[in-house]
């Protein structure tokens, strides 16, 4: 990067001071050129142990003014521990009193100064726009809001979410777009992870192989891998790199039993090697038909094999939003607003971060099961809203 366009790392390192993370508290942010000592950003342990990050091309600074990514520096597996136990605090702080319908929009609107917008189930579903949704985006920037999306997907790289928007008709800035495979490169950047000389083995989509080039962390697998099948006759063997020094799961379409059978072997075999989600959705949306079942079968099957519970870097972790607040210099969390169509992800991850919460019935949650007229999913139990919408078209009077 030139002297105009700061690293990955510098533009991360503000939310990972932020973050209280080991060793990192003498890190620096270079901001647009400038040296800043990074100002007291609220500390959520590494017990939450997730990344959180987006922006537009890696070495813009517009960058800098959306992304926060935890990092570990010297990530000790003792830590990586107390990441995983962290997603059940998550869970289990997430519960309010029952939500209510949004009927006036100025109760919600004129209470919050930016919206964090998931994708999936809330912008569009698979590749359709949601009816109304470029006319909610452009009434809500009239009106002075700043607005970010942030997916769990991690098929497409930033670069590719900025190709879906502008396909759909939506008129989003690059620095605008968070997405699962930017948060696991991020991640990966943070714990200098490149400086192992170790690789990574990708059960995954392009997306995540895109964003990992971009800051240099060598890896394999992931496409190239989708037709490859193991020798299962006598003495048969799946022959691995012993250079792994972690295996990402992300969403799959192409997953194989040569691809599960690498992974379980680099995890169980190779001491030392990391085991990371993008996420851990059940469901996501590939067509605007039906739901389809998401990453959570991916990470369910490798988890099956290993036993071991990965290093989670998607939402719900706080990094992102915590940053955003910094960067923004808001106070009150609450003038913030996160908006899904998960409890479980999206709801939990704004109410753990005091941020206001709207949860939008054109995704995967019903409003039976919101209410609780209809029993909820696992994992969901307890977790409420502050409103609820049928779609954002709701926001607009």
């Amino acid at each position: 990067h030139s002297p105009s366009h700061p690293s990955l790392r510098e533009m991360v390192a503000l939310a990972f001071v932020g973050a209280g993370a080991p060793g990192a508290t003498k890190a620096i942010s270079t901001l647009g050129g400038q040296t800043e000592q990074p100002r007291n950003l609220r500390a959520q342990a590494p017990s939450t142990a997730p990344v959180q990050a987006a922006g537009s091309s890696l070495g813009a600074w517009a960058v800098g003014a959306s992304v926060a990514a935890l990092g570990a520096s010297g990530l000790t597996r003792r830590a990586a521990k107390k990441a995983r136990g962290g997603r059940a605090a998550l869970r289990a702080t997430a519960v309010a009193e029952k939500a209510r319908k949004l009927t006036t929009p100025g109760d919600l609107i004129d209470t919050v100064d930016i919206f964090i917008f998931d994708c999936d189930g809330v912008i569009w579903r698979g590749d359709s726009c949601i009816e109304g949704i470029p006319n909610v985006l452009e009434k809500l920037r009239a009106k002075g809001k700043t607005l970010f999306f942030v997916t769990n997907n991690s098929t497409k790289s930033r670069a590719g979410y900025k190709s879906k928007f502008t396909e759909l008709g939506l008129d989003v800035k690059p620095e605008e777009i968070f997405s699962s495979s930017f948060a696991a490169a991020a991640y990966f950047e943070q714990t200098k992870f490149k400086e192992t000389g170790k690789k990574v083995y990708v059960i995954g989509e392009k997306g995540i192989g895109e964003e990992l080039d971009l800051v240099g962390v060598p890896w394999f697998g992931g496409e190239a891998d989708k037709d490859k099948k193991p020798n299962m006759g006598s003495g048969g063997t799946v022959e691995i790199d012993h250079d792994v020094g972690a295996v990402v799961v992300g969403f799959d379409r192409n997953i194989n039993y040569y691809k599960m059978q690498y992974a379980q072997l680099c995890l169980n075999e190779l001491p030392g090697c990391q085991f990371v989600a993008t996420n851990l959705d059940r469901v996501t949306h590939l067509t605007d038909a039906q739901e389809w079942a998401g990453n959570g079968t991916m990470v369910g099957a490798i988890k099956g094999c290993t036993g071991m519970e990965p290093i989670l870097v998607g939402k719900p972790a706080p990094l992102m939003v915590d940053y955003i607040a910094e960067k923004f210099g808001i106070k009150d969390r609450s003038r913030i607003c996160m908006v899904g169509d998960r409890l479980d992800t999206d709801i939990a991850f704004g109410r753990n971060n005091g941020m206001k919460t709207c949860l939008t019935l054109s995704g995967v949650t019903t409003e039976p099961e919101l209410l609780e007229q209809a029993p909820r999913k696992a994992g969901t139990e307890g977790i409420q809203p502050d409103f609820y919408v049928d779609t954002i078209n709701d926001f607009i009077a």
